[in-house]
């Protein structure tokens, strides 16, 4: 990686290394820059923090003690549930009562920039005789009946096995770690590199990947925490506001821009948090991915576990964006990025340097960084992916399974010809619809809710033969369209069924899945069919008079029992059970589940 010194916002010594006030430089090259911040810097730091007051990043104290409430509460529900699972499994009442259980905390809450509304992570660390079944089995119901509880999802197959609840108002994203210990003391440490040892890859994952040690480690490796966590909070509020926090969709999550705001703190270690963000913008869009960002070098170790290394392993390879933790076993942080996101990724730091040079000089104002994304003005194209349930308890693990298979597709739809880029958005819309019939229920599996449907309310299909609730999650990915060839005449067709049909058998594999429970529906729109939940009051642009919104395929079976569906342009249906096996296989498409986009 080079930084080109007339590229920097601020003037910069890439040789002084004297002034540095450490025995030794952290992390894996000297610093770019020792000098200290200077006073416009002061100032821009200054006109920052108060950016990030108004903008309501900072918790109140009634909050945070509710935090230390709800944390003293699930620390004792631990205790509670080795207890419970050791008397199961044969053991005396005393060596129950000394298996123990404890909590630590990672993530923003453990950093020190979480603000109102922001999730807990959680490690549950117990004994090894306590095993993953008895997290989801025991545990999970054992969340379910705390009081002041009003959500509970366990995700077991998910790449780190975790339970997602809300206590009290505060969410908690709980995982899971099995030491090779008979029980747990209260003054657990989990430094020791020894406790690794004779884990599962999930446990080692739930300790190294995200977890408290890494976190631990970040702190210790930069210069000045104060100025990493204002500077951290600063770099999350944009990425959360321009749609690209979400490790998930494919593009990173709080542990990897913690990580890049770390490394930015290492090659300016006497700069205060204005300068640091300046510095991020200009050095991760300059970049040279796939190297590594490191905050150590890497260590081996004496352990039979797996170590980030792309000489070795082929898919440490594929890594588009590999940021490194720093906690052995080191891991990379960023492995579900994708081509498309990767793009995105760089479009918006891109903007974002643009913008803080313009605050530097004084001609923009830090608000302008924090301008929502325009994911839904973006594009003209959209994949609308619906998953659907009767049942509101379900659908939180049904719409949780989906969406964490949504990379995916977008993968598939990346290798799709014509199609520039995949998007994506970050979070999926859910939406409650109280249905008086089936083919009500069927109109909004499909994504097709009326006035009607959309305006009636629990109480108004209470004793009615046939009625019931539909629960509905959607998530939507932008579709960027290479331009018509010039001179091209006619519709272009853009084919889109291998990947979707792919994608649904892939979400139906899931071992819980009930073809008579659940619904999956993928299906293309313009963005002149959107629906208002997408948009914020006063924010859709004007409808032009419209003829009938066109809609695409339909792909995938619903729990109302239709198996797929086709509509062509004119909007009439016909049924079809039949999928294709291969993209390139077209003559078999024709009768198929076929989607098409149509561009002029």
């Amino acid at each position: 990686m080079t930084a080109e010194k007339e590229s920097v916002a601020f003037p910069i010594q890439e040789s002084v290394i004297e002034a540095y006030p450490f025995p030794s430089y952290l992390g894996v090259t000297p610093p770019i820059s020792t000098m200290e911040s200077n006073e416009r810097e002061k100032e821009v730091t200054m006109t920052l923090m108060e950016e990030l007051r108004r903008q309501n990043t900072f918790e109140t104290e009634e909050e945070a003690r509710t935090r230390e409430i709800v944390l003293g509460r699930v620390a004792a529900l631990v205790k509670k549930f080795v207890r419970q699972v050791s008397i199961a499994k044969g053991l005396s009442e005393q060596a129950a009562n000394l298996a123990g259980g404890k909590i630590f905390t990672f993530g923003s809450y453990r950093l020190g920039v979480h603000g109102p509304g922001s999730d807990i992570d959680t490690l549950c660390v117990v004994p090894k005789h306590v095993s993953r079944e008895d997290f989801f089995e025991v545990f999970e119901p054992m969340l379910k009946d705390l009081e002041g509880v009003t959500e509970v999802s366990g995700v077991p197959e998910a790449y780190v096995p975790i339970v997602k609840t809300k206590i009290s108002g505060i969410p908690l994203d709980f995982l899971m770690a099995r030491l090779a210990l008979s029980s747990i003391p209260d003054d657990l440490s989990l430094q020791d590199d020894n406790l690794l040892r004779n884990l599962d890859e999930r446990c080692v994952r739930s300790l190294g990947a995200t977890g408290s040690r890494v976190i631990d480690e970040i702190l210790r490796l930069v210069p000045n925490v104060q100025v990493f966590r204002d500077a951290l909070r600063c770099i999350k509020l944009w990425a959360q506001r321009r749609a690209i926090y979400s490790n998930v969709n494919g593009f990173l999550g709080g542990v990897a821009w913690a990580l890049l705001v770390a490394r930015i703190c290492q090659l300016y270690p006497n700069a205060i948090a204005g300068a640091i963000v300046s510095r991020f913008f200009i050095i991760m869009y300059q970049w040279s991915w796939p190297q590594p960002v490191l905050l150590k070098q890497i260590e081996d170790g004496p352990l039979q576990v797996r170590v980030w290394n792309p000489k070795l392993y082929p898919a440490d390879r594929s890594h588009r964006m590999p940021i490194i933790t720093p906690a052995y076993p080191a891991m990379c942080s960023t492995h579900n990025v994708t081509a498309s996101t990767q793009i995105i990724m760089t479009e918006e730091f891109k903007r974002g340097a643009d913008i803080v040079d313009k605050v530097i000089v004084g001609s923009a104002t830090w608000s302008e960084l924090f301008a929502k994304h325009d994911f839904f003005h973006k594009y003209r194209y959209y994949l609308q992916v619906i998953a659907s349930t009767g049942n509101a308890d379900l659908q939180i693990k049904w719409s949780g399974t989906v969406e964490s298979r949504i990379r995916q597709l977008v993968m598939k739809l990346e290798y799709v010809d014509s199609l520039i880029l995949a998007h994506p958005f970050i979070r999926g819309f859910e939406q409650v619809s109280y249905c008086l019939s089936e083919d009500e229920v069927r109109a909004v599996a499909e994504g097709e809710i009326s006035d009607s449907v959309a305006g009636r309310k629990k109480e108004d299909i209470e004793g009615k033969e046939g009625a019931g609730p539909v629960y509905s999650t959607t998530f939507y990915i932008g579709l960027a369209i290479e331009p018509k060839p010039t001179g091209a005449t006619g519709p272009r067709r853009l084919d889109i069924s291998y990947p979707t049909t792919d994608f649904t058998k892939l979400v139906k594999m899931w071992e819980k899945y009930d073809e008579a429970t659940m619904g999956i529906v993928v299906r293309h729109i313009k963005s002149s069919g959107l629906p208002d939940n997408v948009f914020e009051p006063g924010e859709r642009p004007p409808k032009l008079v419209q003829k009938r919104v066109k809609v695409g395929t339909l792909i995938g079976s619903n729990w109302f029992g239709q198996a797929i569906e086709f509509r062509d342009r004119k909007g009439s249906s016909k049924s079809s059970n039949t999928s294709p096996d291969m993209p390139n296989k077209r003559q078999r498409l024709v009768n198929a589940a076929v989607s098409n986009l149509t561009t002029r």
